[in-house]
Order: structure tokens, then sequence, then C-alpha cells
């Protein structure tokens, strides 16, 4: 099923007689599999309303990213929070759309500066599992419209509503940036001298450190981005800050650094080598123990330590592992056996649980969107 109208999306939604496998572009298949037809989203594309002076997009589901990208880059604008590319990682193809990326909350290495994906997102239009069309929020950042549903359904993996448009607050992009490179840091060092840049007063829009980099050395990365001479200033004042820490570079080209936080931001250490993927989140004083008792075979820190990709032999539930020293994981890419054997979201406490499933028999009581997905 490819609805082209949201007229078609609910009454496709309305009709149905069996599970909906709901899906963008097909490119994030996260979750434990779904059995059912499936509805894609793609036909719900087109950008609607973009109004550069008031930093507002308004874009159909099905939009692909791509479109998005290169219309805000034309006006020197760009969605602020650096949403992630899966298909290296997970070897999809597709094209990845702007409901996909609402519906897992996509977000990147800026996330620690600016916010998530949800933050950005002022409205949403959407198909409730009985073929009701809501909507919520508008087109400013200030509405008051009762229950926050956008935030409800950024991170809802389609299984509360099928969205079939979004409404974002977008910002301009940054005049240039800069590195400050760090190389041969054990991860608990690394740990340290993210924590002091990111609580410097030096407006760090990327902290990460990978113990292999893309030349197989432990290095260390510190983004800033900004105005020319701001940017130069607060370089200078980071490599200062961090020079107890050894040898420090300073990138200033553009390309370069691009590729950099692209190879950060989308995991593509791990795209080609067998195993299992999880993201873990995590207290960043705590990341150099649980990277350690993880006895991982690839491990990557990004948000100062707060978030951590590791790669782990394949059917490995490193849950237990993470025990002692507390955290929470998502088994990110996997087989689908692995996926319906391990959970692949964190468990919910007992209360938590009941909440999240009344929430669902409100909005899909026939429980027919991506059913079981989420555990």
């Amino acid at each position: 099923m490819r609805p082209e109208t949201e007229a078609d999306l609910a009454e496709m939604i309305a009709g149905a007689t069996g599970p909906l496998r709901v899906q963008g572009g097909g490119t994030r298949p996260i979750g434990v599999p779904v059995a059912g037809d499936v509805m894609e989203t793609g036909g719900l594309s087109g950008i609607r309303l973009y109004e550069p002076g008031a930093l507002t997009l308004v874009a159909g589901a099905g939009t692909p990213l791509s479109e998005v990208d290169a219309a805000l880059a034309a006006e020197g604008q760009r969605l602020p929070f650096e949403p992630m590319d899966h298909r290296v990682l997970l070897g999809t193809t597709g094209t990845p759309t702007v409901g996909g990326m609402a519906a897992v909350n996509v977000s990147g290495p800026r996330r620690i500066q600016v916010g998530a994906c949800r933050d950005f997102m002022l409205g949403a239009r959407f198909v409730d599992g009985m073929g009701r069309v809501l909507k919520n929020g508008g087109r400013v950042m200030k509405n008051v419209t009762g229950y926050d549903l956008v935030k409800l359904m950024a991170g809802s993996y389609g299984t509360l509503g099928v969205m079939s448009e979004v409404s974002f607050k977008v910002l301009p992009k940054p005049e240039t940036s800069a590195v400050i490179l760090i190389e041969g840091l054990s991860d608990e060092r690394a740990v340290r001298a993210m924590s002091m840049a990111l609580g410097s007063p030096y407006d760090v829009t990327g902290v990460a450190h990978a113990p292999k980099g893309i030349d197989g050395a432990p290095v260390t990365m510190v983004r800033i981005e900004g105005f020319e001479k701001s940017v130069a200033y607060r370089a200078g004042q980071m490599k200062a800050l961090l020079a107890d820490f050894g040898d420090i570079a300073v990138e200033t080209r553009a390309e370069r650094i691009l590729s950099g936080w692209k190879w950060v931001r989308d995991v593509e250490a791990f795209a080609d080598q067998p195993g299992d993927v999880w993201r873990l989140s995590v207290k960043p004083s705590d990341a150099p123990a649980l990277g350690a008792a993880l006895q991982a075979e690839g491990l990557l820190y990004d948000w100062g330590g707060g978030l951590i990709w590791a790669l782990v032999e394949a059917g490995r539930d490193i849950r237990p592992a993470m025990a002692a020293i507390g955290g929470h994981a998502t088994l990110v890419r996997a087989s689908a056996e692995t996926r319906q054997t391990v959970a692949v979201f964190q468990p919910e406490p007992a209360a938590v649980a009941a909440l999240s499933q009344g929430v669902r028999a409100k909005f899909d009581p026939r429980g027919i969107l991506n059913p079981g997905l989420m555990g």
C-alpha cells in the first residue's frame, strides 16, 4: 500500500483487516520484525511550506531528506540536530524520509548542543489506528494546544499513528568550523578531556572519541562552529585548555571536517564488520568502565561519552554486562532471528510498560500499526 494523500492514508488504515508494517524509505529496519502488509509513506511527499525568514519548514512525511537538505542549503540553513543516515551501518538502500526520521527521533553528534529531532518538531499530522486524522502543534515554537502529541509521536516507531505531515524549526548554517584532534588517549582520559571541553564556555557542537579511528589510532574530536573569527578564537582557547592531554592538532578544512563527523554520525567504522551493533546511553563518567565491561569488538563514544556504539559478536545480549554499571541499551543492527529473541529496546519497568500499553491502546485499539515492533 502506498497512499498518495492523507485521505488515502486514513481510508487504507480504517479498512485494514490485519497488521500493517509501516515504513518510510525502508532504510531503518530497527525493532522486532513485523509480519503484515507493507504501508509505504513515500507517496506523501513534498515540501508544503518553507519560510526561511521564520525558520520554519513543513513537509509531507514521505519527503526525502535529501530534498529537504537541498532546499535548506539553498537558503544557508539546515536541520540542526544532524540526523543519522543508517544505510551504511545497516546495509540498506532506499531513501531516508522526513516521517521516518521523526518516527525514530533520529539525531546525531550535534544533539549535545541543540537537542534532539523531537525538540525541533513544531507540529505533526497523523492517522491513528482507527483511521482518524489527528493534528497537534503548529508552525511556531510557542503554541499551547493541550497534550504534546508531537513529542509523543517522535520515537514511537509508527506504533501510535502514521504521520502524514511534519513541521520543523530550522537554523542557519554556521560560517565555518574547526575540530580539535587529540591522538592516543585511553578511553578514560578521553572522557575526561571531552568533559572539560563540554564544561568550557567555548560552545562545542560535537565531542567524540574513537579507540580506533580512521587511521587505526585512538582519536578524540572536539568540534566548534560559528563565525570565522569566533571559531578561530575558541579553537585556540580550547587547544590551550586541553594542552595537558598531549599533542593537539586543529583541523579547519571543511571537507575533512564533514567527512570525519559523518564517519562518527553514521557509525561507519562498523559498517563492514560482522557482528551486532548496540546503541548505549550512559552517564559519561561511567562510559570507560562500561566500555571495558562490554569486551566489545569495537567501540565509538559520542556525546562526550554519554552515547556508546558497541560492536559485539552476533546473538549476544550485552545487558547482563551492563547490570552493575547501569545504562540504556538498544539493539540497532542484528539478524531477524536475534531481534526476535533478544529485547531490541530497553525493557521498561512494569509501571512504565503499563502506561505505554495504555497509550497504544488509545491510539491503536486494534493493534494493527507495527504490532510488536517495540516489544
